[in-house]
């Protein structure tokens, strides 16, 4: 995977950088987000893997789906994806334009795994610790995993906070059988 995100990381620097000094970084977070998509899909990589498919009909897929979104830079971005044969990279670096944008805008993404569904009082106090842990804004994904019993999980960047039960069961076994 880290050679993908490699091959894909210019691509998407030089696509943020274009749309940074443009003025369009949600016009192309939005239709990379849909390529993101369109590229990740099943039927798609059924398409690609057929016999006779050429670059540029994927290219064209993905321009049809994305349709008015595209400007003709984005168009001329996703010429240069086919030429060079990159086009499924198209998730990688939608991913990668994602965290230039985050970080040009001074908003980190958090994704909170969390026992039970958090209500908005415990959402904004968890935003409001992280917001000041991290300096920045703070744009938090809820979802819910029964399995970790309580608690929750925090992940951002390269740091991850798990204050599950679930985790602190399997250090207390741990401790118990080697100590």
């Amino acid at each position: 995977m880290a050679e993908r995100a490699t091959v894909a990381r210019p691509y998407a620097k030089a696509a943020f950088a274009h749309a940074r000094d443009k003025n369009v970084l949600d016009a192309w977070s939005g239709w990379l987000g849909t390529a993101r998509a369109i590229v990740s899909s099943d039927e798609f990589e059924a398409f690609q893997n057929s016999p006779g498919v050429r670059k540029q009909q994927l290219k064209e897929l993905v321009a049809h789906v994305c349709g008015d979104a595209l400007d003709a830079n984005a168009r001329a971005f996703l010429d240069l994806l086919a030429e060079n044969g990159r086009i499924g990279y198209l998730p990688e670096i939608a991913t990668h334009f994602d965290e230039l944008t985050a970080e040009h805008q001074n908003v980190a993404d958090v994704e909170v795994v969390s026992a039970a569904e958090l209500n908005a009082a415990q959402r904004e106090r968890l935003a409001g610790a992280l917001r000041a842990r991290l300096r920045r804004d703070v744009r938090l994904n809820c979802t819910v995993d029964p399995a970790l019993i309580g608690g929750a999980v925090v992940r951002t960047g390269d740091l991850l906070i798990d204050g599950s039960i679930a985790n602190k069961l399997q250090r207390l076994d741990v401790e118990l059988t080697t100590g």
